[in-house]
């Protein structure tokens, strides 16, 4: 289940992960929010118990502004973008997770739930620090209202690129 900001929004999102993120083929941009997830023969049934919680939540606006990243040892290293602000996105998690509580692979690190949005890998804490100051100097801050959760799936390889299987709105 992923938050997928409007596609108008995507052009310097993948301008970045056409050259350093290795997953940009599979993956559309997106937020995560619960993983791992059910097959997608369940979705239509999900997605009315999504429905249910998400109703009880208002759209709300998200701003991608600083670029962040996550140290996976071994000198590796995933850049992304962080929202301004957590809190809206950290109480529709909590919501959605609700209703699949042992899918909490979002939830398990140390530091709990963190959103954000991929945009590459880079092996070397210098090459990281590197770029990710690069980018940040270029990046132009990107603000939209999330207005629904998405349940994405995908199939076998060669065929495993991520599509919308259902889309859950937000309020009434």
């Amino acid at each position: 289940m992923v938050l997928i900001p409007p596609q108008d929004l995507w052009p310097p999102i993948q301008a970045i992960r056409r050259e350093h993120d290795r997953h940009v083929r599979r993956w559309m941009p997106h937020i995560t929010m619960i993983y791992p997830f059910r097959p997608k023969e369940f979705f239509a049934t999900l997605a009315e118990s999504f429905l249910k919680v998400c109703q009880a939540i208002e759209p709300f606006e998200i701003q991608l502004l600083r670029l962040r990243f996550f140290h996976h040892g071994r000198q590796q290293y995933t850049l992304w973008i962080a929202p301004e602000t957590d809190e809206p996105l950290m109480a529709l998690q909590t919501a959605l997770w609700q209703v699949t509580p042992d899918c909490n692979a979002t939830r398990s690190f140390k530091r709990g739930f963190t959103p954000h949005l991929s945009i590459g890998q880079v092996g070397g804490k210098a090459e990281m620090e590197q770029l990710r100051d690069h980018l940040q100097s270029q990046w132009q801050p990107l603000t939209w209202t999330v207005k629904e959760v998405n349940l994405i799936c995908r199939n076998q390889p060669p065929d495993d690129i991520f599509r919308v299987g259902e889309k859950v709105q937000l309020g009434e």
